[in-house]
């Protein structure tokens, strides 16, 4: 997500011509882009941070439906 924040802060940066951007080229950013979509298609998934994330949210949801079940019950 941060990668995504500064990508965003670069082309905004660069399209206004704020002070040291205003001559950085627009390949940086477009750098950025591929490193971004490389990160989330492929390093994400071979690092497996994508289905622990799944699997934490599953396993939140079955917590949170035992303890409903057994405050249901007393």
């Amino acid at each position: 997500m941060v990668l995504i924040i500064l990508i965003v802060a670069l082309c905004a940066l660069r399209y206004f011509e704020v002070g040291f951007f205003a001559n950085l080229s627009w390949w940086w950013i477009v750098g950025l882009f591929a490193v971004a979509f490389l990160w989330f298609e492929f390093g994400e998934k071979m690092l497996g941070l994508d289905r622990r994330r799944a699997d934490e949210s599953l396993e939140q949801a079955r917590k949170d439906r035992m303890k409903r079940t057994f405050d249901n019950k007393k």
